[in-house]
């Protein structure tokens, strides 16, 4: 994909890659350390995958955005996923129990990101970043209200957000039996992907619009009917966390309804 000719001045994009950073490395890097003093660090891993899915999404859609094209943003997503992962392990995260889940998650994840950012560019030039900060901000928003307050959003809509998708993905490979558990929401990411690419590769045509909008209602359908394991809640994370060690009554958490 050729890149985009933005005629911008070089303040918009220090700007845009200062919310690259802000949003995809810099934010999820500091919950991370603020879920450990509020539990112990093994039970970060049981809530690491909606903020690696924010981070990923911060730098991936952003940045292939701001720079134009998709390679861009993939690259930098994926580095700054495996970062994300070093950091957790650092804060005493258990090691990965599946490890090519994980990086399959991670990159399937980061290419539907910046695949959306590619289209914010194409379709908006040098503003499109800022539509990919405004996404990310509602997503991660959404998602961040889903953890900590469960009961408040219904599950349709969750269902309706790629950010959700990498979550379930994600966090499915971290803590539970691989993605294969979850292979709704990673078909859903798969999906997405290929039909936004679609509409950037073919851009101006508009027709390719009805595609992704269709292929996206299609694949949350399937992602609410198909719903992966459940997620666990962040009260529950925080409220079992043992007094004795990291690995105390593990099994004694709790997770949250579908």
């Amino acid at each position: 994909m050729k890149p985009l000719p933005h005629a911008q001045s070089r303040f918009w994009p220090l700007q845009a890659w200062l919310a690259v950073a802000l949003a995809g490395v810099a934010a999820p890097a500091v919950a991370m350390m603020l879920l450990v003093d509020a539990t112990t660090p093994a039970r970060l891993a049981l809530v690491v995958g909606p903020i690696l899915a924010v981070g990923l999404m911060g730098v991936g859609m952003i940045a292939a955005a701001a720079d134009g094209r998709l390679w861009i943003g993939v690259l930098l997503a994926i580095l700054t996923g495996s970062g994300l992962i070093l950091v957790a392990r650092t804060l005493g995260m258990p090691p990965l129990l599946h490890p090519f889940s994980t990086g399959l998650a991670v990159i399937i994840a980061s290419i539907s990101f910046a695949a959306r950012g590619a289209l914010f560019a194409r379709s908006a030039s040098d503003k499109g970043w800022w539509i990919a900060v405004s996404v990310v901000a509602g997503e991660a928003a959404i998602l961040a209200t889903a953890l900590a307050l469960p009961d408040t959003l219904p599950y349709w809509l969750l269902a309706m957000l790629p950010a959700q998708w990498a979550s379930v993905a994600i966090q499915t490979a971290l803590t539970g039996t691989g993605i294969i558990a979850a292979s709704s929401a990673l078909l859903a990411l798969v999906g997405t992907a290929a039909a936004t690419l679609l509409v950037v590769w073919l851009w101006p045509r508009r027709w390719p619009y009805l595609i992704m909008f269709t292929a996206w209602l299609g694949l949350s359908a399937l992602v609410l009917h198909r719903p992966g394991p459940a997620m666990l809640r962040a009260d529950f994370a925080i409220a079992a966390a043992p007094a004795g060690g990291p690995d105390e009554g593990l099994s004694a958490v709790e997770l949250a309804p579908r």
